[in-house]
């Protein structure tokens, strides 16, 4: 029987996770296919009901906008995805009768593991841009990192109730300001994550260079497609390190890998070099 593995999202076609995934699971001589369906928020139930009955599924990556609603399909969530309420991986587990699909969030990892292979230092002060799902999941991954509080900005301070709960649920300090006071705070900051779509931040990099002065932190801008962004070319130009999603997105494949496999090599340096080669990002430095 040929198993099977998919990410999930809309739109889904500009993804990246099939080729890290195939790319892994071919390293590792893993016989898992996988592939990107488009799956709605609406579609979502009727979609989870059928894979129950379609033998040989190993795990859903999920991406937006279903992060949250996955919640609700699945039949136990494990880990940090229980505080955060945020889930972007699905493993099944058993068969027939008693198949349960287990949700985990490896946004966290993710995040945690590409902001630690470019140096961030330990304890930093920290700015996120944005208050939903991923927000959340950057929230937990600071606190990883040793930030015991947070300052958050957002378009509308009432829409920060994701980041807000799962600061609540880890005991973290969080603080909600409005986006337009974000770029000074940025500038001073150790560790900035910008959880914004693609070229939300573009007006910010202006304000960012019209500063004029250092960025010495790190920028993990989750948006990778178009890069550089504005944002990431200015907080380079400031002399700032910039982590595109890209990594995080890697990292994060990386967990999925290894929870859909099993393999405890899924996290090997050679895997990991494989994975990058299929996105064209830069091999590891051992």
């Amino acid at each position: 029987m040929s198993l099977r593995a998919a990410v999930l999202g809309h739109p889904i076609g500009h993804s990246k996770s099939p080729a890290l995934h195939l790319a892994a699971y071919a390293r590792l001589g893993a016989d898992i296919g996988y592939s990107a369906i488009d799956v709605t928020e609406e579609s979502l139930p009727a979609f989870m009901d059928s894979v129950r009955a379609e033998p040989g599924w190993r795990g859903l990556s999920v991406t937006m906008p279903l992060k949250k609603a996955m919640v609700s399909e699945v039949d136990e969530v494990r880990g940090v995805a229980r505080v955060l309420g945020v889930i972007n991986t699905v493993v099944f587990e058993g068969a027939g009768a008693s198949l349960r699909r287990v949700g985990y969030n490896t946004d966290v990892a993710g995040i945690v593991n590409a902001l630690r292979n470019a140096g961030a230092a330990d304890g930093p002060s920290a700015v996120i841009l944005g208050g939903g799902g991923t927000a959340a999941a950057a929230v937990a991954a600071l606190q990883e990192l040793g930030a015991v509080s947070v300052d958050l900005y957002v378009r509308n301070t009432a829409r920060a109730e994701e980041a807000r709960a799962a600061a609540g649920g880890l005991g973290m300090d969080i603080t909600v300001h409005s986006l337009d006071g974000a770029v000074e705070a940025m500038a001073g900051a150790g560790v900035v994550i910008s959880t914004l779509p693609p070229r939300a931040a573009d007006g910010m990099a202006a304000e960012l260079e019209a500063l004029g002065g250092r960025t010495d932190g790190v920028l993990l801008d989750v948006a990778y497609d178009p890069w550089p962004s504005k944002i990431a070319a200015a907080w380079h130009a400031g002399g700032g390190t910039v982590v595109p999603g890209l990594e995080m997105l890697l990292y994060q494949a990386v967990e999925q890998v290894r929870h859909f496999t099993g393999l405890a090599e899924a996290g090997s340096a050679d895997v990991i070099d494989v994975m990058c080669d299929a996105v064209g990002a830069p091999r590891r430095v051992s």
